[in-house]
């Protein structure tokens, strides 16, 4: 891992664009490898189907990607710092941590329904390239840990284990994300949101 860029190191066979010209043929590019892996699986997904999808040539894409593999392990990179630049703007005015935590499942909900294939690409990676799947979760982690640290010192969130706070909270969103925004294609109710914002706040505890 390579820790100054919380990146892992980047494949050799990645070449990333010099121009504002090249960003945007890039950008295409991974906007279409999300749409055809996502739609197919990265098995059945081909170079041809990425480019067509792209509306570019096969030359291009070989100008920026040595492999299939190298596109989709670029498109982690994409999906991971797309999502949390989404989460972030959404609370970025949101003073205390408590309220941000259910606005910013609330936001990841959202961009769960604008991103269809985001959860069919994260399962994919876990077996097409584990290094990249678990930098996916432990480096998003990371940075929700240290967002809770700061919280517990100015005291808006009890004093626990900022880590394994934060991987409980991945989870909710991981999973009620699943339940409803992926299954079904919606927002949950206000009910529902209501027992989230209950839960998070207060636990299961009767007291």
């Amino acid at each position: 891992m390579n820790g100054n860029s919380g990146y892992p190191e980047r494949a050799t066979g990645v070449q990333l664009p010099k121009t504002a010209r090249g960003q945007i043929t890039f950008d295409k590019l991974i906007k279409a490898a999300e749409k055809v892996i996502g739609e197919s699986g990265y098995h059945e997904a081909s170079v041809s189907a990425i480019t067509q999808a792209a509306e570019v040539g096969m030359g291009t894409f070989y100008l920026y990607f040595r492999t299939k593999k190298d596109i989709f392990r670029e498109l982690i990179y994409y999906v991971h710092h797309d999502l949390r630049r989404f989460i972030q703007i959404s609370v970025a005015d949101i003073a205390d941590r408590k309220d941000a935590e259910v606005l910013g499942i609330q936001a990841f909900y959202r961009y769960c329904l604008e991103h269809p294939h985001l959860y069919a690409i994260i399962r994919e990676a876990e077996f097409v390239d584990y290094e990249i799947f678990r930098w996916h979760y432990s480096n998003f982690a990371r940075g929700y840990a240290g967002h809770l640290r700061v919280a517990m010192t100015k005291g808006q969130v009890k004093q626990l284990d900022p880590e394994m706070l934060a991987y409980c909270l991945i989870g909710i969103s991981v999973f009620t994300g699943m339940r409803w925004p992926c299954w079904e294609g919606k927002l949950p109710s206000k009910e529902e949101i209501d027992t989230l914002r209950e839960f998070i706040l207060s636990g299961i505890s009767p007291a």
